[in-house]
């Protein structure tokens, strides 16, 4: 009997493709990346007829217990009792065993279901068969192989949602083991080692069922990415592989991006053709003043839109680029792994790099995606860090054009003081703040060839989120700095910012009003800094200081409103009082290290 749709959820473990099936199904773009953690809120679409479909974050039970798991969870209790309500459970075609767990689960509360069974073609390139009609009778649902990206089953998908029915209650487990999960989506506590035990039961209900539908493979296949997949987490040889990737992208941001792409648009373009053209025409202007605004040294157009465009855009779009080759090759979960050492250190375990990695594209969007971290002292300290020393894209890449222009040695010297600072504070924080750290688990897609079909839409989904959203505070910025030139008030800026900008960082009195300009927005203050650079003001002792202090500069007004929605008021103005003198503290270490190895004149 069919179903009369009404609204549709999208439910599944994290890093099984669920926003890119939400994206084929509603036409709607997600960000989709090859790790977990990408869908931290729940996204929201149409099918045609007006059924609403909604994206939500990855979960690996109804029982969990981190912020995102809880999100999914609070979607799936309100479905429970809507008519017209669908489950379309997304499950990773090589993993059935995990997903699985999830299913019985929505049997438990009679949730009308569908199971999509997506990247179909990574588990036949392995070898692994799944039995799409076997697996159907023994859960009760309609299920279909599926493949997100290429869009391959999802008419399919859509033919059987009017057909969802609610999966079989698998749960022939000891009633010590067993957990009423509804009572549990009400609020009602469980202790942990109960809800360990009814993991346990559901997974070996899961194992017997994966085990009769699947065929596993005779010989591997690409043995040359399943060997490298593994070699980039050893202990040992995981550590060379990790620094080839950052070289490379050093070469690809730091050259191609700051040098030749900036020196094309910056000093050919802008320098060559636009702003002569804008200031000739400015000067037609009967109105100084306007004139001015639009052309002069602080003008929207010769400076906003010359660094805006000439200047970041270059180095944020090969940014873009090489990250969106590292998320679409399954690099990164891999990453997690290898930091999951040093991140024990701060009081927090290799999850915690999925936000700080994602940190070096917004901050904002990493801050909401700590929701992941199971426990509030992991989420506050990774809040912290992030405001503290993770570099968004734009500025990140703009740093990366300022290590390309100075030596090696200097480079060094920046990246040790961040990570030292970092150390220190996180050290300091994790035995100030109560509570434990989660367990790591994590899971590892294959390493794969990327997409090059992907890998353009990402970049340039993220290319548009820049111009649309960095852009235009690009303008603001200089606006801030017009008026402030205008008014006078700039030149007494420079003069109070002077004991900290000039006598304790040693840097130019000028310096003042880029670490102004920086409460508004790090990336146009490091924008700012990277110019008085390549234009000699500042020598390259001095591009280290200001590197290492804007780094750990306040973060932008989005990033603090964010915090304080996420962490409270209060936490967010510790973070902020606590991010500030740091910031000066490490510039100022910096220019002492400098001082000591005979090269900070």
């Amino acid at each position: 009997m069919a179903v009369e749709l009404r609204r549709v959820v999208l439910l599944g473990n994290p890093n099984v493709g669920k926003s890119a099936l939400f994206g084929a199904l509603t036409g709607l773009h997600v960000n989709v990346s090859n790790y977990p953690g990408t869908t931290v809120e729940v996204s929201r679409g149409t099918l045609p007829g007006g059924i609403e479909v909604l994206d939500s974050p990855g979960l690996n039970s109804l029982a969990g217990g981190s912020e995102d798991e809880r999100v999914a969870a609070a979607v799936v209790r309100e479905l429970r009792d809507t008519k017209g309500g669908v489950v379309l459970q997304v499950a990773d075609a090589k993993n059935l065993r995990r997903a699985l767990l999830i299913t019985f689960q929505l049997g438990q509360l009679g949730v009308p279901t569908v199971l999509a069974l997506n990247m179909a073609d990574e588990a036949e390139e392995r070898g692994i068969r799944v039995d799409a009609s076997a697996l159907a009778d023994s859960v009760g649902v309609p299920v279909v192989a599926t493949v997100a990206t290429t869009r391959r089953g999802v008419e399919q998908v859509r033919a059987a949602l009017p057909h969802a029915r609610p999966p079989a209650n698998h749960l022939p487990i000891a009633p010590d083991a067993a957990i009423d999960i509804g009572r549990w989506l009400d609020g009602h506590e469980v202790h942990p080692a109960h809800v360990a035990r009814y993991h346990a039961a559901l997974l070996g209900c899961a194992d017997r069922i994966a085990r009769r539908v699947t065929s596993a493979p005779a010989i591997p296949t690409q043995p040359a990415l399943r060997t490298l997949g593994r070699i980039a987490v050893h202990p040992v040889w995981g550590w060379p592989i990790l620094a080839a990737v950052l070289g490379a992208m050093f070469l690809v941001v730091g050259l191609l991006g700051a040098q030749v792409l900036v020196d094309l648009l910056e000093e050919r373009l802008f320098g060559g053709l636009v702003s002569p053209f804008v200031v000739s025409l400015a000067s037609l202007l009967p109105w100084r003043l306007l004139g001015d605004l639009i052309a002069g040294p602080y003008g929207l157009v010769t400076m906003g839109l010359s660094y805006g465009l000439a200047i970041v855009l270059p180095i944020v779009t090969t940014f873009f680029l090489a990250f969106a080759l590292l998320e679409d090759s399954g690099y990164l979960p891999r990453l997690a792994v290898m930091a999951d050492r040093g991140f024990r250190l701060l009081g927090l375990n290799g999850k915690a790099v999925l936000p700080m990695v994602l940190g070096l594209g917004c901050d904002t969007m990493a801050t909401l995606t700590t929701r992941i971290l199971p426990t509030r002292k992991e989420r506050i300290l990774a809040t912290l860090l992030l405001a503290l020393g993770i570099p968004c894209s734009a500025q990140l890449g703009v740093i990366l054009a300022m290590l390309s222009a100075v030596p090696p040695l200097f480079g060094f010297v920046w990246a040790g003081a961040v990570a030292t600072v970092m150390l220190v504070v996180g050290l300091i924080a994790a035995r100030v703040l109560p509570g434990e750290r989660g367990a790591f688990l994590v899971e590892l897609p294959p390493l794969r060839r990327p997409s090059l079909e992907n890998v353009l839409a990402k970049t340039a989904a993220r290319v548009e989120w820049y111009l649309k959203e960095a852009l235009p505070l690009f303008l603001v910025g200089t606006l801030a700095l017009f008026v402030l030139d205008r008014t006078g008030a700039l030149a007494a800026v420079i003069r109070l910012g002077e004991p900290i900008v000039v006598t304790a960082l040693g840097l130019p009195a000028e310096a003042s009003a880029a670490f102004l300009i920086g409460f508004l927005r790090r990336d146009f203050a490091a924008t700012r800094l990277f110019d008085m650079s390549r234009h000699g003001a500042l020598t390259d002792a001095q591009t280290v200081v200001a590197m290492v202090t804007i780094t750990l500069f306040i973060p932008c007004v989005a990033n603090v409103l964010v915090i304080a929605k996420e962490r409270g008021a209060r936490a967010s103005a510790v973070i902020a009082a606590v991010v500030f003198p740091v910031a000066i503290l490490g510039g100022m270490a910096a220019r002492l290290v400098l001082a000591v190895l005979g090269i900070g004149g």
